[in-house]
C-alpha cells in the first residue's frame, strides 16, 4: 500500500484480466445477465463484477441494456442494470480453400453466417492465382457483409494438407501440398487479421461435433477427390507434431485400399475403366466420358445398374477396410462420412457396415452419414475462428467504430 491507496502490480493486472475473462465467457454465450447473475456464477464481489462490465463495455464487448424493471422482470426494488455480448463486435472470415472449389464465409461472433461466396477453381492453377482466388472470394464474402474489411479480426483456412504446429505446410516434398497452400498464412496479416490455416478434415471434424454425438473418439472423412480423416480423441482434435495425423498415404500399404483416393473419384474411374473393358447394357455408356461423375454411377446402382452396382459394392468394400484401419488402430466410437457427396453415399454407407464384421473382430465401430454437405469444412473455419477471437479476446482491440 502506498498512501492508503492499493499498489498495482503486475499480479494485479493478471487477477483483473483473468477475472474479465471469466465475465466476458459467462456472458458470451448466453441470455441478458445482471450484475447478480455474474456474481453468482463467477463468485467475484458486485463492486468487481460491475467494474469489470463497465470496462468491456468501454472496450466494445458488451452492450448495457434497459435495466430489469423497464423490461418488466420485475417491478420493485433497486432496478438492475442488464449486460448482453454482442456479436456484432467485430467479425470473422472461414474458408475452404479446396482443390476444385473456394467457399468462404463471413460471420458474427456467435458464427451466424452473414454472408457468403463460393468460386470454382481451376486444379492447374498456379500459387499466385490460387492465392488471388482465396483472396478474392473473400473480399465478395466481406463486401456482401455490409461490414467493412476492418471489422474482421480472424480468419481460418482450411486447406487439403497438413499444417504442422506453427502454421507451415509440411508439404515441402509434395508438390499437390504446397500447391494447396501457397503461403495462405500470410495472406491477410496486412490487414491486421489473425489468420490460422488447418487442415481441411480436421475442420470437418471440428464441424461435425455434433454428428459425434458426445463421443470421446471419432473421425471425419472426408472422401470425395481424397480420403483424409480428422481425428478427435478423448473429446480433443488431435494434429501431431507435424501436422500429419488422419493424413491417410498409409491406404497405399492397406490390402484392398491401395491408396488414398476418395470415393468420388474412385466411382468415376472404376466406371470408366469397366466401360472402357467393352462391358455392355449400362446406362452409365450414355453419359459423355469427360462429365462421368460419382453422382452419375450412384444414381445408376440405385436404379439397378449392374455395372454400377458392381462399382458401388467395391466402395463399400474399400471404406469398411479404411474404417476397420481408422478403428482398430484408435479405437474409435465412430466414423462421420462427410464432405460434399456425404448425403448421396447412404446405400455406400449401409453396404459399408454390413462387411464391416469380415474386417474388424469387434466391430464396435459406428459408421454414419454426415448431413452438413459441401460447407462442412467451411462450417469448421468458421467455428474455430469464433474459438480463436474468444480464446485471445482480451489480447487485442476491437476494431474501431465495430
Amino acid at each position: 500500500m502506498t498512501n492508503g491507496a492499493e499498489a498495482t502490480t503486475p499480479s494485479t493486472h493478471l487477477v483483473r484480466r483473468l477475472n474479465a475473462e471469466r465475465v466476458l465467457q459467462q456472458v458470451w454465450d448466453g441470455e441478458p445477465v445482471t450484475a447478480s447473475d455474474l456474481m453468482a456464477a463467477t463468485g467475484l464481489a458486485r463492486s468487481t463484477v460491475l467494474a469489470l462490465c463497465r470496462d468491456l463495455t468501454d472496450r466494445g464487448w458488451l452492450v448495457e441494456l434497459d435495466d430489469a424493471r423497464a423490461a418488466g422482470a420485475y417491478s420493485k426494488g433497486r432496478p438492475a442494470l442488464r449486460y448482453a455480448f454482442r456479436p456484432d463486435a467485430a467479425l470473422v472470415v472461414g474458408v475452404d480453400a479446396g482443390q476444385h472449389r473456394v467457399s468462404a464465409a463471413v460471420a458474427d461472433l456467435h458464427g451466424r453466417v452473414l454472408a457468403e461466396e463460393a468460386v470454382q477453381v481451376d486444379p492447374a492453377s498456379d500459387a499466385d492465382a490460387r492465392r488471388a482466388t482465396v483472396r478474392d472470394a473473400v473480399d465478395a464474402a466481406v463486401a456482401r457483409s455490409g461490414r467493412d474489411g476492418r471489422a474482421v479480426v480472424a480468419a481460418v483456412l482450411g486447406v487439403p494438407a497438413p499444417v504442422g504446429t506453427g502454421g507451415v505446410p509440411a508439404g515441402e516434398r509434395n508438390p499437390f501440398w504446397a500447391l494447396m497452400n501457397p503461403g495462405l498464412g500470410d495472406l491477410f496479416t496486412a490487414r491486421g487479421w489473425d489468420v490460422v490455416v488447418e487442415n481441411d478434415a480436421n475442420l470437418a471434424a471440428v464441424a461435425e461435433v455434433e454428428h459425434g454425438d458426445g463421443a470421446a473418439a471419432y473421425a471425419a472423412l472426408l472422401v470425395g477427390e481424397r480420403i483424409g480423416a480428422g481425428i478427435v480423441l478423448d473429446g480433443a482434435l488431435r494434429r501431431g507434431p507435424r501436422g500429419a495425423i488422419g493424413e491417410m498415404r498409409i491406404l497405399d500399404l492397406v490390402e484392398g485400399v491401395g491408396s488414398s483416393d476418395g470415393l468420388g473419384a474412385l466411382a468415376r474411374d472404376e466406371a470408366g475403366r469397366l466401360l472402357d473393358a467393352g462391358r455392355a447394357g449400362s446406362a452409365l455408356a450414355d453419359v459423355p466420358r469427360d462429365r462421368l461423375d460419382a453422382e452419375h454411377v450412384l444414381a445408376a446402382a440405385d436404379a439397378g445398374d449392374a455395372l454400377a452396382r458392381e462399382v458401388v459394392d467395391g466402395l463399400a468394400d474399400r471404406l469398411a477396410r479404411v474404417c476397420a484401419v481408422l478403428s482398430g488402430l484408435l479405437d474409435l466410437d465412430r466414423v462421420i462420412v462427410t464432405g460434399a457427396m456425404a448425403p448421396a453415399l447412404g446405400p455406400v454407407v449401409e453396404r459399408a457396415r454390413a462387411l464391416l464384421p469380415d474386417h474388424l473382430h469387434d466391430p464396435a465401430v459406428e459408421v454414419v452419414v454426415s448431413d452438413l454437405g459441401p460447407d462442412v469444412v467451411r462450417t469448421g473455419a468458421v467455428r474455430l475462428a469464433v474459438e480463436h477471437v474468444r480464446s485471445h479476446a482480451l489480447d487485442r482491440d476491437l476494431p474501431s467504430g465495430a
